[in-house]
């Protein structure tokens, strides 16, 4: 029997797995490859089990040996197997196989599709809980090119055998939302998770690929992810595609800047590269195995009540032009993004911060759930060598200088702070540009939305100038004003 469930508004009816996989069956023209590797073959078996699956089952493989698999889809030169890059070269060699095997003329109707899984289940000891990436490569008309999901999985159950199963109706979803929900990506993303309990798998990285999702921008679905609690943090480079985290995070020295960048300004700028400087002085600080990552926490994405996804667009917009890497995550403690770095990395980690960031750090209120409270938080912030990165700011009473020090924390506070100021893990950013430390993003935004002159100054070079092309941050041109 189907599953009720509350929809946002009202309850929805959600397909069984087997009355998933036999609508697959039933339907003629749908006709592929299921190739799974490292889990067994738990997505294909729900389609054999589900009846009627001779007419949509072209072939089932699990070329489970790395000798057979290399022989079939090529050596890696990493020699991994779990990866982004073998799953593609899966979906290709499979794609390619039943094009050149089944005959257009003889089947002008069927719409071909390849699904791929590799993944690692748990490790005997029980220390590795394991991963793994899914993908789909489908047509929804003969005539057209292919359109693709890719999508990475970290398994939370504690049993291989458990693994597998949640595997399968993962695997179940989402073939069934690629051939009937690719209209709505939105809701085809939360239903990957029907009949599996959230707290089953993460699902950290997703890319939506093709004709059929040409008006998809990954990075609003990285946001679907964090929105739907699939992950906690999501990462996306400059060319607006998601990253795994594991990947670019994976032994690397990591200096985070976090900010609302809303929109991002010539104090962002500054903080970054006058922080990345020092950051490459530091000891066995090498540039090419460092990452800068800007942060957007989902807290201050909901800064104005529920996430506007055109805002969250326009920041993203604007950090992507100026090359940069962005992380949108669900913490809103800085020792929790610590720790997320040090479950990908050993190597440095730098925050860069301004003077009221560095402040709040030291309000006991933010660690009021945790037993140890501020002392539990800085442990787990500073067990490592970890700098912060300090950016001066002006009192906005009296106009002087604020560094660290001269900043106020709470009296009850104030040797705490003085332990990790003279033990060196405060440092004052060097070679600031003081003519910049008056320039605000929620002052730049407010002259953006009034069409004030003279914000474009305050902003680094191109950034204005997409402001307007673009209508970002509700950016409205005059009839007097040209763009520049």
């Amino acid at each position: 029997m189907p599953e009720l469930i509350p929809g946002d508004k009202k309850f929805e009816t959600i397909p069984s797995i087997k009355d998933k996989a036999l609508r697959i069956n039933l339907n003629e023209n749908i006709y592929g490859t299921f190739a799974e590797i490292g889990a067994g073959q738990e997505t294909v078996r729900n389609f054999f089990r589900a009846g009627g699956a001779s007419g949509t089952i072209a072939k089932t493989m699990s070329a489970y040996d790395k000798d057979f698999s290399d022989a079939i889809y090529g050596v890696e030169p990493e020699g991994r197997y779990v990866t982004e890059a073998r799953l593609k070269k899966m979906l290709v060699h499979e794609i390619q196989l039943i094009e050149e095997r089944i005959s257009r003329d003889k089947h002008p109707r069927k719409m071909f599709f390849a699904y791929a899984n590799t993944v690692a289940t748990i490790d005997f000891a029980k220390k590795y809980l394991g991963h793994g990436w899914v993908g789909i490569s489908f047509q929804t008309d003969p005539n057209e090119a292919y359109s693709e999901i890719v999508l990475h999985i970290r398994f939370k159950e504690t049993e291989a055998v458990l693994q597998q199963q949640t595997l399968g109706v993962l695997g179940v979803n989402l073939i069934y939302g690629a051939f009937y929900k690719h209209d709505q990506p939105k809701k085809l993303l939360r239903y990957l998770y029907d009949h599996i309990d959230q707290d089953k798998i993460e699902i950290d990285t997703i890319n939506f690929n093709g004709p059929k999702f040409s008006h998809v921008d990954n990075r609003l679905m990285s946001l679907q992810l964090l929105k739907n609690g699939m992950t906690e943090a999501v990462i996306f480079g400059p060319d607006g595609n998601n990253i795994l985290p594991a990947r670019i995070l994976y032994k690397k020295n990591v200096l985070a800047l976090r900010g609302s960048f809303r929109p991002v300004t010539k104090v962002n700028m500054d903080m970054f590269e006058r922080s990345y400087e020092m950051f490459l002085k530091e000891n066995k600080v090498e540039k090419d195995k460092s990452l800068v990552i800007f942060e957007i926490t989902l807290s201050n994405l909901k800064a104005e009540g529920e996430i506007d996804e055109q805002d969250f667009m326009d920041r993203a917009e604007l950090l992507c032009s100026l090359g940069q890497t962005v992380m949108i995550s669900n913490f809103q403690e800085y020792f929790r993004l610590v720790e997320y770095f040090s479950n990908y990395t050993k190597s440095r980690m730098g925050l860069t911060m301004g003077v009221n960031n560095l402040v709040e750090i030291f309000d006991e209120k933010y660690y009021r759930h945790l037993s140890g409270g501020i002392l539990e938080a800085f442990g787990k912030l500073f067990f490592k060598d970890l700098r912060v990165y300090l950016y001066p700011m002006l009192d906005p009473a009296t106009g002087a200088l604020i560094n660290s020090d001269t900043l106020k924390v709470h009296p009850r506070m104030k040797e705490l702070y003085k332990f990790f100021k003279y033990n060196g893990k405060v440092i004052d950013i060097e070679n600031y540009n003081p003519e910049i430390l008056n320039v605000f993003s929620r002052e730049v935004l407010r002259m953006i939305e009034n069409n004030d002159s003279g914000w474009e100054e305050m902003l680094p070079d191109g950034v204005a100038k997409l402001i307007k092309e673009q209508s970002l941050f509700n950016y409205k041109q005059s009839e007097d004003k040209v763009i520049s």
